[in-house]
């Protein structure tokens, strides 16, 4: 219509053809411009159990299918776990890339498929849809046998042995290394290894920050949670509990060098403890637990700080490349004041505040930031006989809470991509979905979770094109 407009206006006038065609060509330059600025490209996570224990591609011939599919589906790329667990696994610095230049070089590239490759640090296995079990090197969990504190550590002291604790950061227990080191040097020989592709096949590099590839505490684990409790506090390993305790000498307050005594345990609502009620003694809004909840998330941002600095030196410089780091959507207990289930994971919202300093931080390193439950609805949580219901009153929000994240990323001046936490295929997720790509502003991109036979069939695929090309 714009062109049409400019041809019949510049006719009128009498202008000649060689003034038209300079004109034209701006015209279409404001055309694409315009197209592109509400364009959400979209990407398709790839199984979790891609790459099998072997370091082999699982089933070759169904990838090529898939992905053929998904190109003739106008999907612009694929998203895949590059697993620490696998690459890494022989020995330290011994990394074994095969099967992800494969899937690259052989798949990627041959159906013009954009790359995000996720460096995961954590273990496959113990969370929602975990189809795979892929723990952390063994040369790694070797370590726990003389110090089994590498692991976050909860009140009963189970050892958590998805990913390590940020309180061995700058502890050199892996043979010499930290892993903050390790974690350099695994990104590292992956620059070198995919050099050719990353900025052209390969957009974007997702650096894992800890549970499921998260920036958050293992505070809610399958094996002893049920959505949707509290979750529990994880810092009962030594290395994190001499900081608190050199924290509360700091602060004058030795008394206070303990995790709360009053928190509940991982299924509890918050109006059954008495740290996260209010009106009560310790709870989260008296001295005690503001100094102890400032300590826990700012720690957690500092673990982040810490590994993306590190990500941002090794790939300076590298075109067109986006650097990104993942947020948990924690939309439970989001509406009880306390928001009981983000303290426990490492969030201090409790006014509202949490996730523009975690932005502002990603934005120092160039960072951009992936979020989830962006199919959820608030209505979907919080029907009958829903347990986001608790004495009469709904805590569930995700769509409060994805708000409160795109303003966050905007305010910082980084780039918010998102995602869908659970899997579906209906027409309400995806119009979600619409309404949360374009809230505010077009986010920079979405990933489909997750590459299934169910996707690709009959009328889920046609539904799923169809969003697509929305």
């Amino acid at each position: 219509q714009l062109l049409a407009g400019a041809v019949a206006a510049m006719q009128a006038v009498g202008l000649n053809a060689f003034t038209l065609a300079g004109a034209l060509c701006v015209a279409l330059w404001v055309c694409i411009q315009q197209a592109y600025a509400g364009y959400v490209p979209v990407y398709v996570m790839l199984p979790l159990n891609t790459v099998s224990n072997n370091n082999t591609l699982n089933d070759p011939a169904t990838l090529a299918s898939s992905l053929q599919q998904l190109q003739q589906g106008r999907v612009d790329g694929i998203m895949i776990d590059v697993w620490w667990g696998l690459v890494e696994q022989d020995a330290p610095k011994h990394y074994n890339w095969s099967a992800y230049v494969d899937l690259v070089t052989n798949y990627a590239v041959k159906y013009n498929l954009k790359m995000k490759m996720i460096m995961s640090f954590h273990m496959c296995g113990g969370n929602v849809g975990d189809q795979c079990n892929i723990p952390l090197p063994s040369w790694v969990r070797s370590v726990a046998q003389h110090t089994p504190d590498i692991f976050y550590t909860d009140q009963q002291m189970h050892r958590d042995q998805e990913y390590l604790s940020l309180g061995v950061d700058d502890q050199a227990l892996f043979g010499g290394r930290t892993p903050v080191q390790i974690y350099a040097d695994y990104m590292s020989s992956f620059r070198s290894t995919f050099s050719q592709y990353l900025g052209s096949t390969i957009t974007e590099v997702q650096v894992g920050l800890g549970p499921a590839g998260e920036m958050r505490y293992p505070s809610y684990q399958l094996q002893y949670w049920s959505f949707p409790g509290v979750g529990e506090f994880q810092c009962y390993d030594k290395f994190l509990m001499k900081d608190l305790q050199n924290a509360a000498q700091n602060a004058s307050h030795p008394e206070w060098g303990q995790p709360p005594n009053n928190a509940g345990t991982y299924n509890s609502q918050p109006a059954q403890t008495g740290f996260f009620s209010t009106g009560t003694n310790n709870n989260f809004q008296s001295p005690y637990g503001q100094f102890f909840l400032n300590w826990y998330s700012q720690k957690l941002i500092s673990h982040g700080d810490k590994i993306l600095a590190q990500a941002a030196s090794v790939f300076k410089g590298i075109n067109n490349l986006q650097l990104a780091a993942k947020v948990a959507g924690i939309h439970w207990q989001y509406l009880d004041p306390s928001h009981a289930a983000e303290l426990t994971a490492g969030y201090m919202n409790i006014n509202q505040q949490a996730y523009t300093p975690i932005a502002q931080m990603f934005a120092k390193h160039g960072v951009g930031l992936d979020f989830t439950c962006l199919e959820m609805r608030d209505s979907e949580q919080c029907g009958g006989g829903s347990s986001c219901v608790y004495n009469g009153k709904c805590t569930c929000a995700p769509e409060e809470l994805v708000g409160q994240v795109l303003q966050a990323a905007q305010s910082a001046g980084v780039d918010f991509s998102g995602e869908n936490a659970l899997q579906r295929y209906d027409n309400t997720a995806y119009t979600t979905i619409e309404y949360e790509s374009d809230r505010y502003y077009f986010i920079s991109s979405f990933s489909y979770l997750r590459l299934t036979g169910d996707l690709l069939q009959g009328g889920n695929w046609n539904t799923f094109t169809q969003f697509v090309q929305n």
